[in-house]
């Protein structure tokens, strides 16, 4: 049995605008009805895979647990980064938990946000890697290039190993044009997937040797780690003084003890728009169409739609890209400056990079349908059983309708059960809060009113996820 280490951190923008800071593209569903980490999840179904270890930030726990659970894996523990120090300290922080009942457990390490279109052949590259690590290799997996990529480093291999695979000669950066082309002719040289296997105490001891410093920072930081729900906690002091490394740069470049099996999956690290749209199906003029679209006299666009019609006429090698509060239009020969627009957006103040008009919530989600001067309107979702903080505001008051589902309300000393069509008022500075204690959604429309709406304005006195 291995550990599936599921590294769903970072907040990419290559993705922008459907790609935010608070929901990046690892939570999304791009290529079927799950999302890229619910997929990575479910392609190790039948291989010999405890439950997934993930590891993320604080900001997208209730995600990743929500997510998890909707494919089963509910009672998964979940590492939480006070910080981001990359690849190296977040293995080693994962490979310290999983040795914990004093077992060396063979740890799968997999990036939450690749696609990977054949499953066998990916299945079957892990149970090669699995028999190789067992030897006391560090494993990664090199993608058998089709192009002559500049955008990926590169694994140059070396000698065969006994069950298959390959030792590694080598490791490449990015390559310029000419060199990638040589690479590619040689047939020797493979993309850098960034996904591993090894036993935990291999990579421990390898880390030990190349980067002590990473490696007594994690051990101090899981030293005093604490339960939270299914969260686990490390010492955010001792973490925080953990230099920052990528896992290649700190052991696998280093070690002598690197091997590599060749990986050919229909692999992609949906790294930018037109990577998604090499891997969707097309119609018969080229175009990728995604949600509510119509294309007339129009080849080779990509378009993603959210919940409105998008229509196209009369152009073509276009990404088009539409979310309820941002818009993108790109040629798709510039998709790979969507990070330049993220970044000028965020020099502006704005926050359209942040999150999205839907916010998701442990309890559930809202939706800021309408604002203006002192006034906000939301559609709330609530999860069957869930129920929001005991709370209160200074600055505003707020009318809830319940649409669809029951609400149990708490406001002040009362309980109120409110069915379909029924509203109430909760006024500014009253102590209240919102269940679901049915079996279906509670959606309810909020109209908020004061002097100020911000989500700061929430005084939490008792909450069942931790965040009072």
């Amino acid at each position: 049995m291995f550990v599936p280490v599921i590294m769903a951190g970072g907040s990419g923008t290559r993705l922008w605008p459907l790609s935010r800071q608070l929901y990046p593209k690892q939570f999304h569903a791009l290529t079927g009805g799950l999302s890229l980490l619910q997929e990575t999840v479910a392609r190790l179904e039948g291989l010999d895979a405890a439950h997934p270890l993930p590891i993320c930030n604080e900001e997208h726990r209730f995600i990743v647990a929500e997510q998890l659970r909707e494919i089963g894996h509910g009672e998964a523990a979940i590492l939480l980064e006070p910080v981001g120090r990359n690849t190296a300290p977040a293995i080693a922080l994962a490979a310290l938990h999983a040795t914990r009942l004093g077992d060396d457990p063979l740890l799968l390490v997999l990036a939450a946000d690749h696609a990977i279109g054949n499953v066998a052949a990916f299945r079957a590259a892990v149970e090669t890697a699995s028999l190789i690590a067992r030897d006391g290799y560090l494993v990664t997996f090199g993608i058998v290039p089709d192009r002559p990529e500049t955008g990926f480093g590169y694994i140059e291999r070396g000698a065969p190993l006994q069950h298959g695979g390959h030792a590694v000669a080598s490791f490449a950066e990015k390559p310029d044009g000419p060199t990638a082309e040589a690479y590619l002719a040689g047939g020797k040289h493979f993309w850098n997937s960034g996904m591993f296997m090894f036993r935990a105490g291999r990579y421990l001891k390898e880390l030990e040797r190349h980067r002590p410093d990473i490696a007594r920072a994690c051990r101090a930081a899981m030293a005093e780690t604490r339960p939270d729900l299914q969260f686990v906690r490390v010492d955010e002091e001792a973490f925080r003084a953990c230099p920052s490394d990528s896992i290649d740069y700190a052991v696998m470049e280093k070690t002598d003890r690197a091997a590599m099996v060749p990986l050919d999956a229909g692999w992609n690290d949906v790294g930018s728009w037109s990577a998604l749209r090499d891997i969707m199906p097309r119609d018969d003029n080229g175009n990728v169409l995604i949600g509510d679209v119509v294309a007339l006299s129009s080849r080779d666009n990509l378009v993603h739609g959210d919940d409105r019609l998008v229509a196209l006429l009369g152009v073509s090698d276009l990404v088009v890209v539409d979310t309820k509060d941002a818009l993108l239009v790109a040629h798709r020969d510039a998709v790979q400056q969507v990070k330049d627009v993220v970044d000028l957006i965020r020099s502006q103040g704005r926050t359209e990079h942040v999150s999205h008009r839907k916010v998701y919530r442990p309890w559930g989600s809202y939706d800021s349908v309408d604002f203006g001067d002192r006034y906000q309107v939301k559609r709330i979702t609530v999860s069957p059983g869930a129920k929001l903080s005991l709370q209160m505001h200074h600055h505003r008051a707020e009318h809830w309708v319940v649409v669809r589902g029951t609400a149990r309300v708490y406001r002040g000393d009362e309980v109120i059960m409110l069915s379909e069509n029924q509203s109430t008022y909760i006024p500014l500075g009253e102590v209240h809060a919102l269940e679901n204690p049915g079996k279906i959604a509670l959606e309810l429309i909020e109209v908020q009113s004061g002097s100020y709406l911000g989500e700061d304005d929430i005084v939490r006195l008792e909450d069942r996820y931790g965040r009072s």
